[in-house]
């Protein structure tokens, strides 16, 4: 049974869910950068030359390496979901509360978007690179691509930060999570992008000004994380008798 609660103004705006929201900006912010700087970086030392596999590889890994830094460091303050589908999806499994999840939103939309204008400040205006489908592909591949790929990043913060039985194996859930998206990039990058998180597409395309495939990246990821939310959450986790609260990602 979905455990959905929409939540108070009082619990939304306490100080504990301010700092929480800061902790979101603010660990997004430093992926998002790293992200997307890791693909500036790479446009810009192979002279603007298509994406090969060795470069492939470099920005999976530094979106890996980066996501696990980031969750590491906002896990014990907002539990460090960096990404609006993984609110969603834990929204969906009752461990946040849906006006909780859209401040959160928030907090995640404005980090990624703040990273890549200063990216392109701070590169002299180097092009920022948005997530589009690739040729040969439509609009339909690329949104059931990023559900796919969603669900499994969602099924593994579940699996490793969000069930009660968890156990040890929370103590390496920002690996985890990192690894799964890492890996994801690799299967779908030269696909759909390979973005699984609707900020990390919503800040580049800001900042560039094109907005012209941006809905996938939100349609995907979002149905994605729900399935997950709904699938490890409700029915795996709603079993348990009782159902304890979780702590690491309220």
């Amino acid at each position: 049974m979905v455990k959905i609660a929409f939540g108070s103004v009082g619990d939304s705006f306490s100080v504990a869910s301010l700092k929480a929201y800061l902790s979101e900006f603010i660990a997004t912010l430093l992926f998002v950068f790293a992200g997307v700087g890791s693909a500036i970086a790479f446009n810009k030392l192979s002279s603007d030359a298509p994406l090969d596999p060795p470069g492939l590889v470099a920005v999976a890994v530094a979106h890996a390496f980066a996501l696990f830094v980031g969750v590491s460091i906002a896990a014990n303050i907002s539990g460090g979901h960096l990404n609006p589908a993984v609110t969603f999806g834990l929204a969906i499994g009752g461990n946040i509360t849906i006006l909780t999840g859209f401040f959160y939103w928030i907090a995640q939309l404005l980090g990624a978007s703040v990273a890549c204008l200063l990216l392109k400040f701070v590169t002299n205006g180097e092009a920022i690179p948005t997530h589009g489908v690739a040729a040969g592909m439509n609009a339909l591949g690329g949104v059931v691509m990023e559900i796919v790929i969603t669900f499994a990043l969602v099924y593994t913060v579940y699996a490793t930060a969000a069930d009660p039985k968890k156990g040890s194996i929370g103590i390496i859930a920002p690996i985890a999570i990192g690894f799964i998206v890492g890996a994801n990039i690799l299967a779908a990058g030269p696909f759909s992008g390979g973005s699984m998180n609707p900020a990390r597409s919503f800040g580049p395309a800001v900042a560039s000004g094109d907005f012209s495939q941006n809905w996938i990246y939100w349609v995907g990821p979002l149905i994605g994380g729900g399935l997950a939310g709904l699938i490890y959450g409700d029915i795996f986790i709603g079993s348990y008798s009782p159902l304890p609260a979780s702590e690491d990602y309220a």
